[in-house]
């Protein structure tokens, strides 16, 4: 269900959803958030958007600290940065490794082959994040956003720089 729960902008809570679905599918390589207890630890990773299956896939390797973290503290937080144009996107849920090799299949790409050979590979695991809530920092670029913040700084008004909304998925 969607809520609006903070919002600066005039989007309503289904557009936000939105645009944070369409930023997350467009930008595609993600810092994958997670918490190993003492540290929250962060790498990119190339997500495989699903918003018919409100699901996030991504293939890794079977042995690697983010698996066993995981298997501890599932929660994470996904975020999406085109900084060339000003918009960023974060969705926040519950993830889960496993070993499902059709849906590894399914997703697999042509550039996965610069990892494993391919999607037979016995190494490759599956996560799964399936999203609670999200937010979006939306700005109409580069240039109308420096001449908001030099039109504030001016007339030492707030810069509006573009939409910000965040909201449950």
């Amino acid at each position: 269900m969607v809520t609006r729960r903070e919002q600066q902008a005039e989007l309503t809570p289904a557009e936000a959803v939105d645009r944070i679905w369409k930023l997350a599918e467009e930008i595609d390589i993600c810092m994958f958030v997670t918490w190993d207890g003492q540290y929250n630890r962060a790498r990119p990773l190339s997500a495989r958007v699903s918003r018919e299956e409100n699901a996030i896939y991504f293939l890794v390797n079977d042995h690697s600290a983010k698996n066993k973290q995981l298997s501890t503290y599932p929660k994470v937080t996904l975020a999406w940065s085109d900084s060339r144009h000003y918009k960023y996107a974060t969705i926040s849920g519950s993830a889960a490794v496993t070993n499902d090799r059709k849906k590894i299949a399914d997703l697999w790409e042509k550039t996965d082959a610069a990892w494993w050979d391919n999607a037979d590979d016995p190494e490759i695991r599956l996560i799964t994040v399936k999203p609670d809530e999200g937010e979006l920092w939306d700005s109409p670029g580069l240039v109308v956003a420096t001449a908001k913040m030099m039109f504030a700084a001016v007339t030492g008004s707030k810069p509006d720089v573009g939409d910000n909304a965040k909201v449950d998925l």
